[in-house]
């Protein structure tokens, strides 16, 4: 284990503030299942009072990582670097054939663009095959479950032409834009979004293309350091080529990772210096818009909102007003807030595709939060939230879309230019 997370351990007062924070908490009751218990277990393995075995383990991966003890914890405790390093020590999860795809896809695919889009289209086939049907007809139910996780494929993915669009009018900012591995893929239009909020603010926004996946999945799901630490220096390399004001990030669980990526790469001579740079500029897309004189020229959108706060965005980055000020300044919203709009869903990354169960009951309790509000519109901003979130509401058939926070000013832009 890192000394950071050593350091981290012992931290802790074990004053249990944080269990009622904790979701695999309040669902079993198990202290094993807490932050104190799996930091008590973690210190048991730094003085070699245990094995980094199944049961070890277990406890580790049944946790969902949102770090919500974190803003609960009185002495500053950052679980997340805890539970980070003790997966490295555990390695991926499941069997052997699973722990092996699991690093093909992690270290060989999303930093791949073309092997992504290669997948993606792949993923697209097989959804709209007789194939699929047949398949699911002989599932047993708990593989039929995963396997109706997977979402639906666009046809179109995100992959902007030019490294450096304009601003529209005056530029007043120059800004990096991380385009992501999922969110390019799976949701195209967010990027597309977000650049034209930018833009729209007077931003020339600038798009590397020797950009990668960040890494984060990795570390959440014991994947190599040195793996994870060279998609970091990518990032760097490919983000430093230019001058920017701030790089911009659209996913939570990307914007905390690179915001650490200072930490991660600390005693590299050659890259460690540029990286702590890099992690001071990056701004999820919320936070940068309140940081700036805000273009106000908002259309009407008259709809009932509730919003979810992405745990990586809460928890790990204190961000949280500032959606709220962005969703307030659109004419016609109506915010209605949910009970515990801070508290997970249940993705938690790759979570629900590992830990079905618990993942499901994690999302039971969000879905019903969100039924409550009434609200036809739920704004997530990230990319796993969106996924969860929106197979929930599939499930239970309730018409409640769910959108990225540019999108929801995308369309109040796009609103005013209909009523001019």
């Amino acid at each position: 284990m890192s000394t950071a997370g050593l350091q981290e351990v012992y931290k802790c007062i074990h004053c249990g503030l944080c269990l009622p924070e904790c979701p695999t908490y309040r669902i079993t009751g198990l202290e094993t299942e807490s932050p104190r218990g799996r930091i008590h277990l973690a210190r048991a393995l730094l003085e070699e009072r245990i094995e980094p075995g199944d049961v070890f383990s277990s406890h580790m991966y049944l946790c969902l990582g949102c770090r919500a003890c974190e803003s609960a914890c009185p002495s500053g405790v950052k679980f997340g670097k805890i539970l980070e390093a003790s997966r490295e020590v555990i390695g991926p999860p499941g069997s052997a054939a699973g722990r092996f795809f699991l690093r093909l896809v992690l270290q060989s695919i999303l930093p791949s663009p073309r092997r992504l889009r290669w997948l993606a289209t792949a993923l697209r086939l097989y959804s709209n095959s007789p194939f699929r049907r047949l398949l699911r007809a002989v599932l047993p139910a708990r593989l039929k479950d995963r396997e109706a996780l997977l979402p639906d494929i666009p046809r179109r993915f995100y992959s902007p032409q030019l490294e450096t669009l304009p601003s529209e009018g005056k530029r007043r900012y120059r800004v990096a834009f991380l385009s992501g591995c999922i969110t390019s893929v799976l949701f195209p239009g967010v990027n597309e979004a977000t650049v034209r909020v930018l833009r729209r603010n007077g931003c020339e926004v600038f798009i590397p293309s020797g950009q990668t996946c960040c890494g984060a999945l990795n570390v959440h799901n014991g994947g190599d350091g040195g793996v994870v630490r060279e998609m970091a220096r990518r990032n760097v390399e490919a983000f430093t080529s230019g001058e920017f004001d701030a790089l911009i990030v659209n996913s939570a669980g990307c914007g905390a990772h690179i915001k650490e990526y200072g930490e991660l790469l600390t005693d590299d001579p050659e890259y460690g210096e540029r990286a702590s740079k890099l992690s001071g500029k990056v701004r999820d897309i919320s936070e940068f818009l309140t940081e700036i004189p805000i273009n106000k020229n908002l259309g009407t959108v008259p709809v009932k909102i509730t919003y979810q706060d992405p745990c990586h965005l809460v928890h790990a980055q204190a961000v949280s007003a500032q959606p709220r000020e962005l969703i307030r300044a659109i004419p016609g919203v109506e915010l209605t807030e949910m009970e515990h709009p801070d508290r997970c869903c249940g993705s938690a990354g790759i979570y629900n595709v590992l830990q079905p169960e618990m993942s499901g009951e994690v999302l039971e309790e969000k879905i019903e939060s969100i039924k409550a509000t009434g609200a036809a519109v739920v704004v997530a901003p990230n990319p796993g939230c969106m996924l969860q979130i929106g197979n929930g509401l599939k499930r239970r058939a309730l018409d409640t879309e769910v959108i990225h926070i540019v999108e929801l000013l995308d369309r109040a832009y796009g609103a005013k230019n209909t009523e001019g």
